[in-house]
Parts: C-alpha cells; sequence; structure tokens
C-alpha cells in the first residue's frame, strides 16, 4: 500500500499520492487527502478506510464497493458519483455533497451526516442505523427499504423521498419535513415523530406503533391500512385532517374518514 511521506523539519511538503497511483495500489488506507483533486477517478472497491478526504472534489468519481469507513469526508464534494455498495461506517461526513448520486446499498451506519446533501440521490437498501441526520437534506432521495433504525433526523428535509418499505422504527425526526413522501408499508415503530409535517405523505399500511405524534401535522396524511396502536399524542382534531380506511388500526377512541370521501 502507499506510504505518505509526512513533512520534514525541513518544511518539506507531505506527499500526495495521484489517483492513479491509488488504483495501482487498490486504495490508500489513512491516506491525507485533503483537497485532493480527484474527479471523475474510477476506484472501485479501493480502500480508502481512515483516509482524509476532507474537502476533496469526488464528483462524478466511480467508487462502487469502496472502503470509506471511518474516514473523513467533511464539506467533499461528491454530485454525481457512483458509491454503490460503499461501506461509510462511522465516517465523519458533516456537509457532504452527494446529490444526485448512486448510493444503492451503501452503508453510513453510524456516520456523522449532518446538514449531509443527500438530493436525489439513489439509495435503495442502505444502511443508516444509528446515523447522525441531523438538518440533512433527502428531498427528492429514492430510499426505498433503506434502514435508519435509531438514526437521528432533527429537522431532516425528505419532501418528496420514497421511503417504501423503509425501516425508521426508533428513529428521531422532530420538525422534519415528510411532505408528499412515499412510505407505503414503512416501519416507523417507536420513531419520535414530534412536529413532523407529513402534508400529503402516503403512510399506507405503515407500522406506526408507539409513534410520538405531538404537534404533528396531518393535513391530507394517507393512513390506508396504516397500525397506529399505541400512538402517543395524537388527537381527533388533528386525525380529521388525515384519513384512512377500514384496515387502519387506531389508539381507542379515535376514528378516521375514509380517504375515498375526500
Amino acid at each position: 500500500m502507499l506510504t505518505i511521506v509526512a513533512a520534514g523539519a525541513g518544511g518539506a511538503a507531505a506527499q500526495t499520492p495521484t489517483p492513479d497511483e491509488i488504483a495501482a495500489e487498490g486504495g490508500c488506507p489513512g491516506c491525507d487527502l485533503n483537497l485532493a483533486e480527484m474527479r471523475g477517478v474510477s476506484l472501485p472497491d479501493a480502500d480508502l478506510s481512515g483516509a482524509n478526504l476532507r474537502e476533496a472534489d469526488l464528483k462524478k468519481a466511480k467508487l462502487p464497493g469502496a472502503n470509506f469507513q471511518r474516514g473523513d469526508l467533511q464539506r467533499a464534494e461528491m454530485e454525481r458519483a457512483n458509491v454503490s455498495g460503499a461501506d461509510f461506517s462511522r465516517a465523519s461526513m458533516r456537509g457532504v455533497d452527494l446529490e444526485k448520486s448512486e448510493a444503492a446499498g451503501a452503508r453510513f451506519a453510524g456516520a456523522d451526516l449532518r446538514s449531509a446533501d443527500f438530493g436525489e440521490v439513489v439509495l435503495t437498501g442502505a444502511d443508516f442505523a444509528n446515523a447522525d441526520m441531523r438538518s440533512a437534506f433527502l428531498r427528492r432521495a429514492s430510499a426505498a427499504r433503506a434502514v435508519f433504525r435509531d438514526a437521528k433526523l432533527d429537522e431532516a428535509d425528505l419532501e418528496r423521498a420514497v421511503l417504501e418499505g423503509a425501516d425508521l422504527s426508533g428513529a428521531r425526526l422532530p420538525y422534519a419535513d415528510l411532505d408528499r413522501v412515499e412510505a407505503h408499508g414503512a416501519n416507523f415503530r417507536g420513531a419520535d415523530l414530534t412536529g413532523v409535517s407529513l402534508a400529503s405523505a402516503d403512510l399506507s399500511g405503515a407500522d406506526l406503533r408507539d409513534v410520538e405524534f405531538y404537534r404533528a401535522h396531518l393535513r391530507r396524511t394517507d393512513f390506508s391500512g396504516a397500525d397506529l396502536t399505541g400512538a402517543r399524542s395524537l388527537d381527533q382534531r388533528r386525525l380529521d385532517r388525515s384519513c384512512g380506511d377500514a384496515e387502519t388500526r387506531l389508539p381507542d377512541g379515535l376514528t378516521i374518514k375514509p380517504c375515498d370521501a375526500e
């Protein structure tokens, strides 16, 4: 593997490996690639674990299956990159820009993704378990069957995101924007939806057991076939702004109008 030469007492500059050198060695774990110009680089399955890629330019890079575990990618530019199946577990990625990238099956478990940009990113089957995604931008992201279990999504923007079959059990979503999300069959069990906006959201068939709905905005929310057993802070006045069907399961004493009556 490549060896980086640190700056010495004489002030010599540290050696930064080129993309060709990294490709030839199959990666560069622990390397200092801060501010590196790597636009369009092709490094499939490369080992970049623990590497410093802070503010690196990786636009349109081809990095499927790459290993970024515990790396530093803060404010890295990765628009339209291909990181499908890549492993970003426990990486530091605050402010990273992955807009319009391909990240199906990627692993972000335990990563710091505060204020990250996932706008229009393909995240099918991606794993964000226990990730810190506060104020992250996921508008129009395609995240069917993705795992957000126990993730922090406070004030995140998921408007029009596809969350069909996604696992958000135990997730924290206070004041997040989930307007017009497609979350058919998603699992929100035990999630905190305090103050969340779910206007015109499709939560049909979703598991919403034991969810906290304090001050949630539910205008035209579709709960057809959803299970809201044990849901907290869900009052009739708020529920009257949503709709469901005969299969919708509600806490005792609450009712819901049919969606076809609207």
